[in-house]
C-alpha cells in the first residue's frame, strides 16, 4: 500500500486518542482551576464518540497505515469502560502497538486489566517527587506516593513504563536529578519535557522554559550521559544514556528544537474532531460522517483528504507572536 503523506512528505503512523475531556487533577500547566473550575462545562455522554466509534475510526487509520494508538485525556482512566476500548482495538488489529498515558491516580486499580485486554505499554505523568510540590501542581492535594504505587503496579502487570516529567522554572525545575536518581536503574525510562505554549489557559512564557540542553547538563554533570540513538523516525524524545549502564533519559524539546519536520501524529477528540497538530486552532469534524452513517471508504476517504493537505509546523514557526493565538487545549486533545 502507498503510504500517506501530508504536503511536507511526513506519513500518518500515528493516532492518539484522547477518550474523554474530563480529570481528577486540576495540573496549573493544563487544566488550571481558575479555568476548569466548578462551572465548566465538560462534553456530555451523547457528545461523546462511543468506544465502538472510536474503535473503528481507530481501525479505519490503521487500514491508512497508523502502526501506534495511544489512548489520552483529560484523564483516559477515568473513561468508564476503557479496558474495553483497548480489547476492542486489539481485536481490530492484533499487531497495533497499543499505549497510554495517565496521570497515574487510578493506576493501582487498572494496571492489571489493561494489560490483560491486551495495552502493550503505558506513560505515566510525574512532575515532581517532592510531596508538597506534586500535590500544588495537580491542584487536587492528590500525594505523589498514590501515583508511585500506580507505577509499580503497571510493572507487576508486565507493562513497560515511560515517566514523563514537565518542567518548568520556578515550580519544579530543582527537582530534576531527584527525578532521575528516582528512576535510575528501575528499568524505567524518565522523560523530561519542556514546559509547551499549549491551549490558551496556561499563561506560558518563554522564560519559564528549562531547555532540554540544560535538563542534559545538569544531569550530565552527576552522572555522565552519552547519546544514544532514535528508536523510531518519527520519534519525539531525544534519548540519552547513562555511561554507566543504568538506563537511559529522553528529553522532549518541543520549544528548542523542534520536530515538526518527523512528525506523524493525528489527534482525536472525545467528541470526534481530528486535529493534525497539538498546536492547532480547529479540528475536522468525524462525528457527523459517522453518526449519519458513512461507510468505512468514505471515513477513510476524508481522512486522506485531511492528512495530504497537512501543512503543520507550529514550534518550527514558533514566535512571541504565534504563541499567544488561540489553540486547541492540551486537557482536550491529550499531549
Amino acid at each position: 500500500m502507498e503510504p500517506l503523506v501530508d504536503r511536507l512528505g511526513r506519513p500518518l503512523e500515528t493516532l492518539r486518542i484522547s477518550v474523554t475531556d474530563r480529570c481528577n487533577f486540576r495540573c496549573v500547566y493544563c487544566m488550571p482551576k481558575e479555568v476548569f473550575g466548578r462551572d465548566y462545562r465538560f462534553l456530555e455522554r451523547r457528545e461523546l464518540l462511543t468506544l465502538e466509534e472510536l474503535a473503528r475510526v481507530a481501525g479505519i487509520f490503521a487500514g491508512l497505515g497508523v502502526r501506534t494508538v495511544r489512548l489520552t485525556g483529560g484523564e483516559p482512566l477515568v473513561r468508564r469502560g476503557v479496558e474495553h476500548l483497548v480489547e476492542l482495538l486489539r481485536a481490530i488489529e492484533p499487531r497495533l502497538d497499543l499505549a497510554l498515558t495517565t496521570n497515574g491516580a487510578l493506576l493501582a486499580q487498572k494496571a492489571e486489566p489493561l494489560a490483560a485486554a491486551g495495552l502493550d505499554r503505558i506513560t505515566v505523568s510525574l512532575d515532581s517527587l517532592d510531596d508538597k510540590a506534586f500535590r500544588a501542581m495537580n491542584d487536587v492535594d492528590f500525594p505523589v506516593q498514590r501515583v508511585l504505587e500506580g507505577i509499580d503496579s503497571a510493572a507487576d502487570a508486565g507493562l513497560p513504563v515511560k515517566i514523563n516529567a514537565v518542567v518548568k522554572r520556578g515550580v519544579n525545575d530543582g527537582d530534576v536529578l531527584e527525578l532521575a536518581e528516582r528512576f535510575r536503574g528501575t528499568g524505567h525510562t524518565l522523560r523530561f519535557i519542556e514546559y509547551m505554549d499549549v491551549g490558551s489557559t496556561n499563561g506560558w512564557q518563554l522564560e519559564d522554559v528549562v531547555s532540554a540542553d540544560e535538563i542534559v547538563r545538569r544531569i550530565g554533570e552527576r552522572w555522565p550521559l552519552e547519546p544514544a540513538p532514535a528508536a523510531r523516525t518519527d520519534e519525539t524524545a531525544l534519548r540519552f544514556r547513562y555511561a554507566d549502564g543504568a538506563g537511559e533519559i529522553g528529553v522532549i524539546a518541543s520549544v528548542t528544537k523542534p520536530f515538526c519536520g518527523g512528525c506523524s501524529r493525528a489527534r482525536l477528540s472525545a467528541e470526534g474532531s481530528l486535529y493534525t497538530c497539538l498546536f492547532a486552532a480547529r479540528g475536522h469534524d468525524l462525528r457527523a460522517p459517522l453518526r449519519r452513517g458513512a461507510s468505512d471508504d468514505e471515513l477513510a476517504g476524508l481522512l486522506r483528504e485531511v492528512w495530504s493537505g497537512r501543512t503543520d509546523r507550529y514550534s518550527e514557526l514558533r514566535t512571541a507572536e504565534t504563541a499567544s493565538l488561540p489553540k486547541v487545549e492540551m486537557s482536550y486533545i491529550g499531549g
